[in-house]
């Protein structure tokens, strides 16, 4: 953190428990089950590859962005799932549906690797779906959850980036919203000259080096005003209020219904936020620069593709091509 920004306080007194333990019965049947998906979007910076491909589908070597979401939300035990669908974008769900003649072909080659891996992929989770009539912003997407979380916390997956397999944040943030209540956010430490790119969050430390108390979050601050370098990304646990929020908040930036001002809100009322900083590696799909990385990175620590792949890639990078 820079010194000429000033990010911290001393630990607050009201802070809570640390990550490491089991959750005791409590708050066990208090940690959110189900997860939400927004992905309605348009996806503008990848055409015309997604003119009629979603974004979401878009194959990270071999698996789509979306699958390896799903599956980041099934590690964390929920394996209850809301997608959020617009226009053009019901291939979504078929990824998760049955495909008979498909598998009778692969049975009937003696494929039988991948046909096993179609079929853990129908059985992953529960897969619902409900169409977003437009996109008017993250706040109006997730609305449209309401009836089917009920009354619980639930988590929200943004459908553009997923984190690393050993180095898991969601489960943290579910249980650490199950003993505190509320809302719990997921952090990265971004460049002080790239916060004007982000959600930023004033905050209090805790005695947990992981754990923040949010005390304030201001949307794509310019550098000189931003509270810190902490920077809103694509996971969140929110309390069943949040639609309470969402419907007296009115349109903010862009004329759209935004996520941050519902939960700023609720924070001014006094709920508590609190947020994790991750540290470990985040794969970004949603520009094409972070998408090609996360490609060429997951590629090159598969065993059956990544000795020969690096090799290919680092004769590539010595010729200048």
């Amino acid at each position: 953190m820079s010194a000429n920004h000033p990010t911290s306080w001393p630990p607050s007194a009201d802070v809570p428990q640390p990550l490491a333990g089991a959750l005791s019965p409590e708050c066990a049947a208090r940690r959110g089950s189900k997860a939400v998906i927004p992905a309605a979007g348009m996806a503008t910076r990848f055409l015309p590859a997604t003119k009629a491909v979603p974004k979401e589908l878009l194959p990270v070597v071999d698996r789509p962005v979306l699958q390896y979401i799903v599956e980041e939300a099934v590690r964390a035990g929920i394996h209850d799932v809301l997608l959020v669908t617009g226009r053009g974008k019901t291939s979504m769900v078929d990824h998760f549906d049955r495909r008979p003649d498909l598998e009778a072909r692969l049975e009937a080659k003696g494929d039988f690797e991948r046909l096993a891996e179609i079929r853990r992929v129908t059985d992953l989770a529960e897969i619902y779906t409900c169409r977003q009539a437009e996109p008017l912003g993250l706040g109006h997407a997730v609305s449209y959850a309401e009836s089917h979380v009920g009354g619980e916390a639930f988590a929200v997956l943004l459908g553009d980036e997923f984190t690393d397999e050993a180095e898991p944040l969601l489960p943290d943030m579910l249980d650490l919203q199950a003993r505190t209540g509320g809302i719990v956010l997921a952090f990265v430490e971004v460049p002080w000259e790239d916060v004007d790119r982000y959600g930023v969050a004033a905050f209090e430390q805790t005695d947990d080096d992981s754990i923040v108390r949010v005390t304030g979050l201001v949307e794509k601050p310019k550098p000189a005003d931003a509270p810190s370098n902490l920077a809103v990304v694509g996971r969140y646990v929110l309390p069943n209020g949040i639609f309470d929020a969402i419907r007296r908040i009115k349109p903010g930036a862009g004329g759209e219904i935004q996520l941050t001002d519902a939960m700023a809100l609720m924070l001014a009322e006094g709920t508590p936020v609190h947020g994790i900083v991750y540290r470990g590696v985040r794969f970004d799909t949603g520009m094409p620069l972070g998408y090609l990385q996360a490609v060429v990175e997951l590629a090159c620590r598969r065993p059956d593709l990544g000795p020969a792949f690096r090799a290919w890639l680092t004769d590539f990078v010595a010729k200048g091509s």
